[in-house]
């Protein structure tokens, strides 16, 4: 049984149709991928199963429970975290108290016992960002950034991480470390949903991919399978007869889906 399942979710905003009965699941301890080109609905299919977005139709499953109609707080205590194509932090506060003030958040509903300071050197140290625990978190690079909101959503203990485009502002030597964190959390049970443009690491990571093309789902499968798959590379960019690689098909920097599809 999945732990993340969405049952024919159709999202309409007006006359523009961002989402046709998509169908996509995730599994615990497992790094499922999620792509397409541009405006092909992939941040709304996670604002609906966050809750941001009510679908006009169908429905989103946790361990096989209708959540749809729960709110976003209920869903998060369900287990549900996320990291935003356009970054999420408070600029105000340091690395360390980012992620501090989520575990806090979450003592404070929780039946677990855990100790948040304890809690924070340990993502602290995982992520890379114990160098720089103090520095206030407006002054860093998008990368080191992302990785901030990372740290921030591992703080509140989820059990399905949702990622979009977290890998937007690494280069490729923290890109490769990036890849090998999201293995180690997947190793720990994380179920982790991945939004990414960069091709490299979908492929590297991620054990299952499902494709959005202007909010239908064209195609599912093994990175091998989805590399070769013709409805996937017609989508990037037009692919004509001969190319076999979707590797070569997709630009190398990332850019901000169309408004309309969000």
């Amino acid at each position: 049984m999945p732990l993340l399942q969405t049952l024919d979710v159709t999202v309409r905003f007006g006359g523009v149709t961002a989402l046709q009965d998509v169908n996509i699941d995730a599994e615990a301890g497992r790094i499922t991928g999620l792509i397409g080109p541009n405006g092909a609905g992939k941040t709304t299919i996670f604002n609906v199963i966050t809750g941001l977005q009510a679908p006009t139709d169908g429905q989103v499953y946790i361990d096989d429970r209708p959540v749809t109609d729960l709110p976003v707080h209920r869903r998060a205590r369900l287990g549900i975290a996320r990291t935003f194509q356009r970054l999420e932090i408070f600029g105000s506060l340091t690395v360390r108290e980012n992620i501090q003030v989520a575990g806090e958040i979450r003592r404070r509903w929780s039946r677990e016992r855990f100790d948040v300071n304890e809690q924070t050197e340990t993502i602290l140290e995982r992520t890379g960002l114990h160098r720089l625990d103090d520095a206030p978190a407006n002054t860093l690079p998008t990368g080191l950034a992302r990785l901030t909101e990372l740290g921030r959503a591992l703080a509140t203990r989820p059990r399905l991480l949702l990622l979009d485009e977290p890998g937007s502002g690494l280069d490729s030597a923290e890109s490769e470390a990036f890849g090998h964190l999201l293995g180690e959390l997947a190793a720990d049970g994380l179920g982790i949903l991945l939004v990414e443009h960069d091709m490299d690491l979908i492929m590297e990571v991620c054990e299952w991919i499902h494709v959005l093309d202007f909010g239908v789902h064209i195609a599912q499968g093994t990175p091998s399978q989805i590399r070769k798959d013709r409805k996937v590379q017609e989508a990037y960019l037009g692919a004509g007869e001969g190319t076999e690689d979707l590797d070569a098909l997709v630009p190398d920097d990332p850019t901000v889906e169309m408004e309309a599809r969000r």
